[in-house]
C-alpha cells in the first residue's frame, strides 16, 4: 500500500520535472531517475526527494526547484492527497495515512487470511527453533521476546508459501537441572505445587533460586551439582526419579503458559533424548580424527578454520555441554524432516556458539550445515542490568501477561464499553498480548 502510493508520488514529481525542465529550456531532455528517501524527522515528512542532480541541468538552486515543483503540483486538482514540503535541496511529501489506514482495511477485509501472502518460497521446508525453555524454572520477559520473534517469522515465512515446522528444544538436563533439583533435596521438605498452590515451574524455580544462595554460603554446592548430573548421566534411580518428578512440575507449567501465550509447536525435542546422540556423534568425530582429546580425558575441536581458538565438547568426567546436544539435536532434526534451512532464534551472545556448531556439524561431513542460520537479537535488560533468574532479578512471563490483562480490563470498564465486546476477559487478554508482542517486535 505505502509502495503503492510512494511510486504514485515519484511519477507525479517525475512528469512535472520534466515539464518544468522543457520550459526552462525549451528542449526535452533526460532528466536521471528521482530518488526517494525517507525523511531523518518525522515532523519533515514522509517521503523525501532530493533535487540535487537537477541543479545544473535546469540552472536552479535545488531548494527553488523544489519550491517550484510544490507550487505546480499544488495547482492540480487531481494531486493525490498528501502535504507537499520544501526541506531546504528537498521536496517532501507528508502521506494522509488515514487514507492509507481505511485502503488498507478494506483491503484486508477483501482478502481476509490470504492478505499479504505470495507464493515466493513454495516448496521450501523450513525448520524454525525459538522458546527453548530450562526446566528450572519458568518463562521471563526473555523468553517471551523470543517466541513474538519466532511466531511472527514463521508467520511471515508461510506467508510466502514455505511449509514451516515450528520446534522447540526442552533443556531439561544438565548441571542448570541439577542445581534446582540439589536445592529442592536439601531444602524442599516434600513440598508440590499442590500443598504450596505454586504453579510447578514457579515452584521449581523458587529452588533455582535458593541453590544461588546457597552455593555463595557453601563452596561445595557447585560440585555437588556436579557429581549430581553424573549420577544423572549414569541412571541412578533416585536421581532420575527425582528429575522426572520436577521436570513433570516444570513442564506442565510452561504448557499452561504457551496456551495462554498463544504460542504453539510443531514438535518439541528434549535434549536428554538427544544429547546421548550428539556425545556419540563427538566420539565418532574422534574416532576418524576430526577432535583431540586433552590429557585430562575432555574432547575438544580446533576452531583455526573459522579463526576462533578451540572449543570443549566432551568435559573431562565424559559429561555432555550445550555444544555436545545441539549437535545430536541438529542431526535428529534433519534425519525426522530433512529440511531446506533450519533457523535458529536465539539472542546475540549465543553468536560464538553458533559459529562453532555449525563449523563442528560441517567437520562431522553433514552438507546441509551450509543451510543453518542464527537469527540473531538483542537481549531484553532491565534498567538495573541483564536478568539473572538465579537471583530472581527477572520480568516474570505469567505475571507480566496477567499485569497487562487487568490494566486493559480496567480500561474498558472505565469507558463504559462492555457492551461493546462479547467477552471481556477475552477482549483484555487478546489486547495485553497484541500490545507486549508489539512492544516486543518494534526493536531488534
Amino acid at each position: 500500500m505505502l509502495k503503492a502510493v510512494r511510486e504514485t508520488w515519484k511519477t507525479l514529481i517525475e512528469e512535472q520535472l520534466a515539464l518544468y525542465a522543457k520550459s526552462v529550456l525549451e528542449v526535452d531532455v533526460a532528466l536521471p531517475p528521482l530518488a526517494v528517501q525517507t525523511p531523518p524527522k518525522p515532523e519533515l515528512g514522509d517521503l523525501a526527494f532530493p533535487l540535487f542532480a537537477y541543479a545544473k541541468t535546469l540552472r536552479t538552486a535545488p531548494p527553488l526547484l523544489a519550491q517550484e515543483l510544490k507550487n505546480r503540483i499544488e495547482a492540480l486538482s487531481d494531486r493525490p492527497s498528501g502535504v507537499l514540503l520544501v526541506a531546504g535541496p528537498y521536496l517532501n511529501v507528508r502521506i494522509d495515512m488515514s487514507e492509507i489506514a481505511t485502503a488498507l482495511q478494506q483491503k484486508i477485509a477483501q482478502d481476509g487470511q490470504h492478505y499479504g501472502t505470495n507464493s515466493s518460497m513454495e516448496g521450501k521446508r523450513v525448520t524454525i527453533e525459538f522458546s527453548c525453555p530450562n526446566t528450572n524454572k519458568p518463562l521471563h520477559l526473555g523468553h517471551m521476546r523470543n517466541d513474538s520473534l519466532g511466531e511472527s517469522v514463521a508467520a511471515l515465512l508461510k506467508a510466502n508459501g514455505a511449509t514451516v515446522r515450528k520446534v522447540n528444544l526442552i533443556n531439561n538436563r544438565g548441571v542448570h537441572i541439577c542445581k534446582s533439583m540439589l536445592a529442592y533435596q536439601k531444602f524442599g521438605n516434600g513440598e508440590t505445587p499442590q500443598s504450596s498452590n505454586i504453579k510447578g515451574d514457579h515452584l521449581v524455580g523458587k529452588y533455582y533460586v535458593k541453590f544461588a544462595q546457597w552455593a555463595k554460603e557453601d563452596p561445595s554446592a557447585e560440585e555437588q551439582a556436579q557429581q549430581m548430573l553424573v549420577k544423572w548421566e549414569q541412571g541412578d534411580e533416585k536421581t532420575i526419579a527425582l528429575w522426572k518428578l520436577m521436570n513433570g512440575w516444570t513442564l506442565d507449567g510452561l504448557a499452561e503458559s504457551y496456551k495462554r501465550m498463544g504460542i504453539s509447536f510443531d514438535a518439541y525435542y528434549y535434549e536428554s533424548e538427544t544429547y546421548r546422540f550428539g556425545k556419540d556423534e563427538i566420539l565418532k568425530g574422534l574416532e576418524d580424527g576430526v577432535f583431540y582429546r586433552e590429557e585430562d580425558g575432555s574432547v575438544w575441536v580446533d576452531l583455526e578454520a573459522i579463526k576462533l581458538d578451540k572449543k570443549v565438547l566432551l568435559r573431562k568426567d565424559g559429561t555432555s555441554l550445550y555444544m555436545t546436544q545441539d549437535v545430536g539435536t541438529a542431526i535428529m532434526r534433519h534425519k525426522d524432516w530433512p529440511f531446506d534451512s533450519l533457523i535458529y532464534v536465539v539472542a546475540s551472545e549465543q553468536q560464538y556458539h553458533f559459529r562453532v556448531l555449525f563449523h563442528v556439524l560441517d567437520l562431522l561431513g553433514y552438507s546441509w550445515a551450509k543451510d543453518l542460520h542464527h537469527l540473531s537479537y538483542g537481549m531484553v535488560n532491565l534498567p538495573e542490568g541483564k536478568m539473572k533468574s538465579r537471583e530472581g532479578t527477572v520480568v516474570d512471563a505469567d505475571e507480566l501477561v496477567e499485569t497487562l490483562t487487568e490494566l486493559a480490563r480496567n480500561e474498558i470498564r472505565e469507558k463504559e464499553r462492555e457492551e461493546l465486546v462479547d467477552d471481556v476477559d477475552k477482549t483484555s487478554h487478546s489486547i495485553a498480548l497484541g500490545a507486549l508482542n508489539y512492544y516486543l517486535l518494534q526493536v531488534t
